[in-house]
């Protein structure tokens, strides 16, 4: 499992002796939001620098610039093999390809977010600032919906295998669905979500930020939570192979939940 450590300016890699490896990015790098690439390396944002990180299966650590000042935070890997990104400051939407040049393909400003490739294999990524979803083809053709709740700040967002995708509203204390071609669904769910998961159930789970605890969310809506020491303040979130769940923590932890 990797981990972004923002404040230390690292990245991490625990095996699954519990045993840490720390990679050091830079002090001033703040970086975000990391993923697996197409080329068997590991990809990262690094908002503080306006720079993508990659760290090679050696070790061997490089960086692609973007324009100053852009804030890049959310990543992931869109079904052309490239990799895609998001830049908060400057307000769009990029991609790097095997080539290694980033390029813009979007510019839906609005505080774009975290990224994620949905069923129908568009782009889907959260408007923070906005209160809005964007989709974005590979192609290039950009959309956004605005989310019911006005002021929502969406942040995070998942796609389940039956073709929906949910986002977190950390201002609204919602969670969000949208079924493919429908309209969009809401939740109540108080503790300022943060990251959305998919499990393996085309249900969700979901940090609770302001709670301290973890929510899971099942495909008809049902909600089951998990406390988590005081202080903790849940914010990323993965699933490994084993259907296990990972919680990194604000406080300075990482936990595995057994499911």
């Amino acid at each position: 499992m990797w981990v972004t450590l923002v404040a230390a300016g690292a990245v991490a890699r625990i095996d699954a002796r519990g045993e840490v490896r720390r990679f050091d990015v830079g002090a001033d790098s703040r970086p975000m939001q990391i993923c697996a690439g197409p080329d068997g390396a590991m990809w990262f944002t690094c908002s503080g620098t306006s720079q993508l990180g990659r760290i090679a299966g050696d070790g061997a650590l490089t960086f692609i610039e973007l324009d100053a000042g852009s804030a890049p935070f959310g990543i992931t890997v869109g079904p052309d093999d490239a990799v895609w990104f998001t830049a908060m400051d400057a307000g769009t939407v990029g991609r790097v390809g095997a080539d290694g040049i980033a390029e813009v393909v979007a510019v839906p400003r609005g505080m774009p977010s975290m990224i994620t490739v949905g069923g129908d294999g568009a782009l889907w990524f959260t408007l923070n600032q906005k209160s809005a979803i964007g989709r974005l083809t590979v192609a290039g053709k950009l959309s956004t919906r605005p989310t019911p709740t006005p002021s929502a700040g969406p942040v995070g967002i998942c796609a389940t295998h039956d073709d929906a995708v949910w986002f977190t509203a950390i201002g609204a204390d919602k969670l969000g669905r949208i079924p493919l071609n429908d309209a969009i669904q809401e939740l109540d769910l108080p503790g300022k979500p943060h990251a959305v998961i998919a499990d393996e159930a085309d249900g969700v789970w979901v940090s609770l930020w302001g709670a301290d605890a973890i929510a899971r969310v099942t495909a008809d809506g049902e909600v089951s939570t998990f406390d988590l020491p005081p202080g903790s303040e849940p914010h990323g979130l993965a699933v490994d192979r084993d259907g296990a769940l990972w919680v990194a923590l604000e406080s300075g932890f990482v936990v595995r939940l057994p499911v």
